[in-house]
């Protein structure tokens, strides 16, 4: 059996599976399962495999929110599920918009359902929308990231959109709000956002590449150098930005030679391994 027919085999095993588990507890997938298959994502160090079996996941969640549509969990699965999915493995422009939208609609439903000024966006002015995102209290921590994230998946999928680049500001918003509620939360990812917010311009077009330099740095120091995200991001967003070989080169090893292996890091940290060998790779023909 080849590595082609294997995935095609264990998608369709899969599915088959998960249509018979349905049919004899339709239940099962709230609660303690959606959590298990969050962290099981999370922990896989084999991202072929994620790759193969999500989509079924996303079909029985989707079934589930259509009959649960006020179940907060089950929204905040489905929005993850559907927004790791379309950023890491959709490479189709049209489809990665499509998932996207899907993703972040889960989550503004359940946002939605503890702060309904957050209902519809385009309709709140900017001060506004801030005000009510920093009523957000620590409980509110999943849902707010989950929507935050969700959001900029959104974005990057519509970045020839200028009214989608014009949700920037929002999203910065959520980030800093996440980062005062609990700057750990996802080992530091807040900050990481942060940093590839503020690094997107150079210092002389508006950009800030020094707070966001300081915003990686951060995350790095709180997950202990192990969010190997945040020093791949740190290369690519900062080093390259103002032509820091030295730096690029150090960050990108170091992640190299990290065993990535983490619990609720581990497939984020395969990877930030393989994009390190790719900004490697590129690194005397950028410099």
């Amino acid at each position: 059996m080849n590595d082609q027919t294997g995935i095609t085999f264990l998608r369709y095993s899969l599915l088959g599976m998960l249509i018979g588990m349905l049919s004899g507890c339709a239940s099962m997938i709230a609660g303690d399962l959606v959590r298990d298959l969050q962290k099981g994502i999370m922990n896989q160090d084999d991202p072929a495999i994620v790759m193969a079996g999500a989509p079924a996941y996303m079909l029985i969640i989707d079934g589930k929110i259509q009959s649960q549509p006020n179940d907060r969990e089950l929204l905040i699965a489905g929005a993850r599920l559907y927004g790791t999915y379309s950023s890491i493995f959709v490479q189709d422009k049209a489809r990665a918009k499509l998932l996207s939208a899907r993703a972040r609609d889960y989550a503004q439903q359940a946002i939605c359902l503890v702060r309904e000024e957050l209902c519809e966006t385009g309709q709140n002015g900017f001060d506004r929308f801030v005000a009510v995102i920093n009523t957000l209290q620590k409980a509110d921590i999943d849902m707010l990231y989950t929507y935050a994230t969700t959001w900029a998946g959104w974005v990057l999928a519509n970045n020839e959109d200028w009214n989608a680049i014009a949700d920037l500001p929002k999203i910065e918003a959520m980030m800093k709000r996440i980062v005062a509620l609990d700057e750990n939360y996802e080992h530091g990812q807040a900050h990481v956002y942060l940093g590839v917010l503020q690094t997107r311009l150079p210092a002389s077009m508006g950009g800030k590449p020094e707070q966001g330099r300081a915003h990686f740095e951060r995350a790095i120091s709180l997950s202990a150098g192990r969010n190997l995200i945040a020093k791949v991001e740190l290369a690519r967003r900062y080093a390259r930005l103002v032509f820091d070989r030295k730096l690029h080169d150090r960050l990108l090893n170091e992640v190299l030679e990290t065993d990535p292996k983490l619990p609720g890091l581990t497939l984020s940290n395969v990877l930030a391994q393989q994009q390190a060998r790719q900004l490697l790779e590129s690194a005397t023909e950028y410099f």
